[in-house]
């Protein structure tokens, strides 16, 4: 078979062409570190590399998503932390005043500091993150969520909204509190309903629970009870409603007895005197900035708060107040539980990087001693290639001749 000399020539080229190509692989891969750098490489371990790799990054934005969650739910239970702190402290204030022996003086001292503590429980509710944005706001972050109004109340300007951070796919944990829930919406400390006590009661009594036990025959409505005397020592009850009818009678009032009507039961610490009356009002929540408020103006009425009536007041006011404290307590849980489950996605996900980055190690990473034991060889064959044809390619037919 003859060859000519273009068809050497070609051969010749191709081969060093080869080499070269196989060294150039060899040493990206080096240079690298990777043993697949391109899909031509290996296209199975390609596939495997890219799914592996969005993996990664998904995991990666859940746990930046998870940074983002613990640092406001950590703000948010440090906050409502140091405001059960701040309550547990006025509550033994207010606890304290109910002691008689308290001068006026005294008294307005308590009132002054649990003044100077309702201040710091709505600096406390106003906190705000290291962005500026109001942390008990809901999703309304960018106003200021509590203040007085007009009438000297404190008023909630937040909404209920909650922000969401995606933590793991199909899992949404919320990232806030809001303010609503935290300080505005306890349950009422007595049940279903708030009472109102008359100024000129002389019984020592109060009312220790008053709910809704029988939704079916419920009347919801504003309701009066009043106490007379019977004539053999004891009084009688009559129950009448906001419009003055007489809705039920208890003759021979026992106060070991519950008082039921309309769907509703009462319960009584002590037999109410002669002429002692009282009203309940439907409230499912109170506010703990408003308990607080009233406590204060209490304390800051000399006659009520050493009269039957301002004891029974008080004794309403501390219900509500552990209700609040409760409902605080309540969401520094929440924010608690919520943290406690973001360090569990937090492992989960470390472990499944820390897999699918030993995955890929196996796919893509180089052997460096068998890389470079391969680029030795390929740069002696394109020597001898190269050299071979320089040869090759002096060789005359006259130097024969």
């Amino acid at each position: 078979m003859r060859i000519s000399t273009a068809q050497l020539y070609n051969q010749s080229v191709s081969s060093i062409n080869q080499h070269q190509s196989s060294s150039s692989a060899l040493m990206d891969q080096i240079s690298s570190g990777k043993r697949v750098n391109t899909a031509g490489d290996d296209p199975v371990a390609s596939i495997g590399i890219d799914n592996l790799s969005q993996q990664n990054t998904l995991i990666d934005q859940f746990l930046k998503n998870i940074d983002y969650a613990k640092n406001h739910l950590g703000l948010a239970e440090t906050q409502t932390d140091n405001a059960e702190t701040v309550l547990s402290s006025m509550r033994e204030k207010i606890s304290a005043a109910v002691n008689g022996t308290l001068t006026d003086d005294e008294r307005q001292g308590v009132a002054d500091e649990l003044n100077a503590g309702l201040q710091e429980l709505l600096t406390i509710a106003n906190s705000r993150d290291e962005s500026g944005n109001y942390v008990f706001a809901g999703t309304a972050y960018d106003q200021q969520p509590f203040a007085f109004d007009n009438s000297g109340n404190i008023v909630y300007s937040g909404n209920n909204g909650v922000r969401t951070a995606v933590v793991a796919s199909g899992v949404a944990i919320p990232t806030n509190i809001a303010g609503d829930a935290v300080f505005m919406n306890s349950p009422s400390g007595l049940g279903d309903f708030n009472v109102n006590y008359s100024t000129s009661q002389t019984g020592e009594f109060n009312v220790t629970s008053a709910q809704i036990t029988n939704s079916a025959s419920y009347v919801e409505d504003d309701y009066t009870l009043s106490f007379t005397a019977n004539g053999s020592g004891g009084v009688d009850l009559q129950v009448f409603d906001s419009a003055s009818n007489l809705i039920s009678t208890v003759n021979n009032y026992d106060a070991s007895n519950p008082i039921s009507f309309n769907g509703i039961e009462i319960k009584l610490s002590a037999t109410p005197a002669d002429g002692d009356s009282f009203s309940i009002t439907p409230t499912e929540n109170v506010s703990i900035f408003d308990t607080i408020q009233q406590a204060i103006s209490l304390l800051q009425d000399d006659t009520a708060i050493n009269s039957p009536y301002g004891r029974s007041e008080l004794a309403q006011l501390l219900n509500n107040f552990d209700s609040g404290t409760d409902q605080v307590r309540i969401a520094r849980g929440i924010a608690g539980n919520s943290l406690n489950s973001l360090d569990s996605y937090t492992d989960v996900h470390s472990s499944a990087e820390l897999a699918n980055t030993s995955a890929l190690s196996v796919l893509q990473d180089l052997d460096y001693a068998s890389a470079v034991t391969e680029f030795e060889k390929q740069q002696v064959a394109l020597n001898a290639s190269s050299q071979l044809f320089g040869r090759l390619s002096s060789f005359n037919l006259f130097d024969f001749i």
